[in-house]
């Protein structure tokens, strides 16, 4: 590829229709810290192209294996929030769904790359999915982002390769990927097998208990076999010796009845203490340390049954965010506020727009829905008329039970800008104190190796100028490091 152009000569961005666009960096919001608006055009084009660019696999997250299990609470944390599956006593049936990001359905399970997280909760309020990753944090914190990080880590267009020049320099020129950079090329950028590494949220949410109180929380999924990752060289061995090692462990693990098992946490914040926390905390790339919110117990994951079949169960599995029962909501965060929309609208064009009677998105709760017809619909409606409100029996909204709304004030003029800064906002500064807290001197000269060896691999001496910039500005120790590997001791 090409180096890049000077600022002079830099054409300008525009939309399907050869419209100059406002922002590639930055969505439509009310005030900084506000929601993200319907009427940003841009990005829901941007969005609704990038869910139609591949046939028929999913366009990220498209390798992947899963089981079904079960929930079970073991802490009450019913003062926090009234959702249905988290009250004293509970077992609620469940499906998770476990993936890498970048490649495709034939891509090998070892490559290094986040792994998704899904997880779908049938409760007695309808389907509660939690749609996360392996991962804390995130590469981006701007919906409008999204679809160009994906493509800088997919295929090149004129020869069809995967390019890892494409990822630095898009990694590079994003600054705010270096906290996400330094887990994936840490020792977790591979695990071992699903079985053996964690599940966040990474998205902050929003809980409200049954007296209307609100609180912020963030979901850690602890494995309760223990963190175990793949070094480089053991990855690239199975890589071609057994492509879906990930895969087969899962299975054949459940099989044999070692049921894998996760004990899920939350961190609660009190819901005024978002405003002027240290961290913004609605910014995915951003962790909240467990000194300020420790970790609280909530229950225990157990996945002990296999799909009787894989396309049916697995592959037509449909998680999406916006699938929050009573007692959760969503936070200013604008990556989840995006995926609210994205992830239903790329279920509709990849399954068709009944995907949620399928067999594993079905609720095992009552369906009373106005929805109707539409490609492959094998269910009435069943809703005595086909509009709401009706004279023949048909469901109405109990709002008596259900009507408050989980949300949060915000006020401001419609802008295109970054989230407003907190006090210790920045985006190398958590990166460098988990290189230099979090990790040991041997995870330390594996990060340097694993870095060193893929800027090696085919990135321009540009990019990888910049790129030994961004590691210096993460941790100059580290930084200078990986430039004495880089630059042939």
């Amino acid at each position: 590829m090409s180096d890049a152009t000077t600022p002079q000569q830099v054409p300008y961005t525009t939309n399907n229709h050869g419209i100059p666009v406002e922002s590639d960096e930055h969505s439509l919001t009310v005030g900084a810290n506000g929601p993200v608006l319907l009427q940003d055009h841009y990005l829901i084009e941007k969005m609704a192209q990038f869910n139609r660019e591949r046939v028929p696999e999913r366009v990220v997250h498209a390798k992947g294996s899963g089981a079904y299990g079960f929930f079970e609470v073991t802490n009450d944390v019913s003062q926090f929030t009234k959702a249905d599956l988290f009250q004293p006593g509970r077992r609620t049936a469940m499906l998770a769904r476990f993936s890498t990001v970048a490649g495709e359905l034939g891509s090998p399970d070892t490559w290094r790359d986040p792994r998704g997280f899904a997880l779908k909760f049938y409760t007695e309020h309808g389907n509660y999915d939690l749609v996360g990753n392996n991962t804390p944090v995130f590469f981006v914190r701007d919906p409008q982002k999204f679809q160009d990080f994906i493509r800088s880590q997919k295929r090149r267009p004129d020869n069809g390769l995967r390019d890892n020049d494409m990822q630095w320099d898009f990694w590079t020129l994003s600054p705010e990927s270096a906290h996400m950079v330094t887990w994936l090329m840490g020792d977790r950028g591979v695990p071992r097998t699903y079985r053996h590494m964690n599940g966040y949220s990474s998205h902050t949410y929003m809980w409200v208990n049954h007296g209307g109180e609100r609180f912020w929380v963030k979901y850690h999924i602890k494995t309760d076999q223990g963190i175990q990752f793949l070094t480089q060289a053991e990855a690239d061995g199975l890589a071609g010796s057994d492509a879906d090692f990930h895969r087969r462990d899962l299975f054949t693990a459940i099989e044999r009845g070692e049921h894998p098992s996760w004990t899920v946490h939350v961190q609660v914040m009190p819901f005024e203490d978002a405003t002027d926390y240290r961290f913004n905390p609605f910014d995915l790339t951003k962790v909240w340390p467990h000194g300020d919110y420790p970790l609280i117990e909530v229950g225990r994951m157990t996945l002990n049954e296999n799909p009787e079949d894989y396309f049916v169960h697995i592959e037509q599995a449909a998680f999406e965010p916006s699938n929050m029962v009573p007692g959760i909501g969503p936070s200013p965060d604008k990556m989840l506020l995006g995926r609210l929309f994205s992830y239903p609208d790329t279920h509709r064009y990849r399954i068709g727009p009944n995907y949620a009677q399928l067999p594993p998105n079905r609720p095992r709760s009552p369906v009373r829905s106005y929805a109707k017809d539409g490609p492959m619909r094998y269910e009435a409606a069943r809703t005595g008329a086909p509009y709401a409100p009706n004279s023949y029996g048909g469901p109405a909204a109990d709002t008596d039970r259900f009507g408050d709304v989980a949300g949060w004030r915000t006020a401001g003029e419609m802008v295109r800008e970054a989230y407003a800064l907190h006090a210790e906002d920045d985006d190398f500064g958590q990166a460098g104190t988990m290189v230099r807290q979090v990790l040991d001197d041997d995870a330390r000269a594996r990060l340097v190796s694993n870095v060193s060896g893929h800027l090696l691999n085919g990135v321009s001496r540009p990019v990888v100028d910049r790129a030994l910039r961004y590691w210096r500005n993460i941790d100059k120790e580290i930084g200078d490091r990986i430039a004495h590997e880089v630059n042939g001791g």
